[in-house]
């Protein structure tokens, strides 16, 4: 009998879970930077993937200036030294052509994407970029999504979700 009711309370917390948006609610992380012609957006997900050894390959070969091309599965690839990071660039890949290549403090790689899914235009960018603190700024609404925006080492990254419906 505690297991069926066990079981009815985690449906019921499920359903309304569910109801709310939480559970329903879609992801998604974008790295927004200045540029010299304005912000650059760099996507959590991308449409071209290699495997981590691949990429420490890759990295191992940057410089300010470019490093030398690897051969990959995408085609080749050219590693960028930068203050903060390493940019590989992807020449010859059907999309998706640039990355920048972070370590977090675990030293586990972490890829932002050049192209995404997620198009938002250069009012929605100023709104968030100008609200970010590094303790995370306010909650924005920008149409049918909030967003939330953190100072980092890289720039400022933006979390946003799905606005429930209803709200």
């Amino acid at each position: 009998m505690n297991r069926l009711r066990s079981l009815l309370c985690l449906i019921g917390l499920w359903c309304g879970l569910c109801w709310t948006g939480v559970v329903a609610a879609a992801d998604n992380v974008l790295l927004i930077q200045t540029g010299p012609t304005g912000f650059i957006v760099w996507h959590v997900e991308g449409s071209s993937v290699l495997p981590d050894d691949d990429i420490l390959e890759i990295m191992a070969t940057a410089r300010p200036e470019g490093g030398e091309f690897v051969k990959t599965s995408l085609g080749r690839a050219q590693a960028f030294e930068l203050p903060a990071g390493v940019m590989i660039r992807l020449p010859e890949a059907p999309s998706d052509r640039a990355w920048l290549v972070d370590r977090d403090g675990c030293g586990h790689i972490h890829l932002w994407h050049a192209e995404g899914t997620t198009q938002l235009t250069d009012a929605q960018l100023s709104d968030i970029y100008l609200s970010a603190l590094p303790e995370g700024g306010p909650r924005l609404r920008l149409d049918d999504q909030y967003a939330k925006a953190f100072i980092g080492r890289l720039g400022v990254t933006v979390t946003l979700w799905k606005v429930p419906v209803g709200k």
